[in-house]
């Protein structure tokens, strides 16, 4: 079914999914305070908002894509925010990593409007925002969710209702301590193997079918090999991932050792003036203690 929607927010990850949207045949209203971004995806076809207010309206489904909590929160609740032009009965997707407890007091107060609220933050980063072929993990109520389904079908492939607001965000947090952890035990490895002077490449070859195999392994070790660090997923979006992990675990009573010592890399790394690049930069944190380069033969 061909829906009105709304972006807001057409970075590295939202701009590829509006024009998947556009693809799918949904007519599309853009906003963002990047007016080259906007500029773009009027050229292939969507129409440009002055305000995330003016975009409500001109919507019934309407969705955020944008850094963190507070921006969110500005661009729902804020002055000439959504909710000022949102009508009854249209739904808000908001498809950025906030905490549970911000997305859940969105959604109240939606609520008090008319409007369904879902959390539907996406994994799978750039090449898959591009493919249309993200993991979307979704928060909110199942009727909000059916309505909207053929919006998240033009932007992702393995779509999944987790439980009420707040589970999508809380899925998506679950997913960046595995994501990232991943990427900070194959550096380790990587930067091992690199000082001991083997081939990484072979390396690579020789266990990537066995149980070190992964999605992680299979899309960084490339990168890294070929020393490009171009975000797809940047350590700033990462650092304030982890960030709202640990914010949200010692909230609730669940230590985490391994993801703590993970924020304090990040925090090197942005110290070291590489918070633009992808969080696959956190081998080279371990590359600097070690002395060493992954690179190839």
């Amino acid at each position: 079914m061909e829906r009105n929607v709304g972006f807001i927010g057409i970075g590295i990850m939202g701009k590829p999914m509006s024009l998947n949207l556009m693809k799918a045949g949904h007519s599309l209203t853009v906003f963002d305070l990047n007016q080259e971004a906007v500029n773009s995806l009027v050229e292939a076809g969507a129409t440009a908002a002055g305000s995330p207010k003016e975009l409500a309206e001109k919507s019934d489904v309407i969705i955020t894509m944008l850094p963190a909590s507070k921006h969110v929160k500005e661009v729902v609740l804020g002055e000439n925010g959504i909710l000022e032009g949102a009508k009854e009965g249209s739904v808000i997707i908001d498809m950025s990593s906030i905490t549970p407890e911000v997305s859940r007091e969105l959604a109240e107060e939606a609520a008090k409007k008319g409007v369904g609220m879902l959390d539907a933050p996406v994994s799978g980063g750039e090449p898959k925002a591009i493919d249309g072929t993200l993991a979307i993990m979704v928060g909110g109520k199942e009727d909000i969710f059916e309505s909207v389904k053929s919006v998240f079908y033009a932007m992702g492939k393995d779509v999944t209702l987790v439980g009420d607001n707040g589970c999508g965000v809380t899925a998506k947090l679950a997913n960046q301590i595995i994501v990232n952890l991943n990427i900070a035990a194959m550096s380790e490895a990587l930067v091992l193997a690199a000082k001991a002077g083997i081939d990484i490449e072979k390396m690579y070859q020789a266990i990537r079918g066995g149980l070190a195999g992964s999605a992680v392994l299979d899309a960084k070790v490339p990168m890294i090999l070929d020393r490009n660090f171009v975000a797809g997923g940047s350590i700033a979006i990462n650092l304030k991932d982890i960030t709202n992990v640990m914010d949200t675990s010692h909230e609730i009573g669940v230590p985490l050792p391994l993801s703590s010592q993970l924020l304090e890399i990040f925090h090197a790394l942005k110290v070291d003036g590489k918070i633009k690049d992808d969080h696959g930069s956190i081998v080279r944190y371990y590359e600097k203690l070690a002395n060493v380069e992954v690179k190839r033969v």
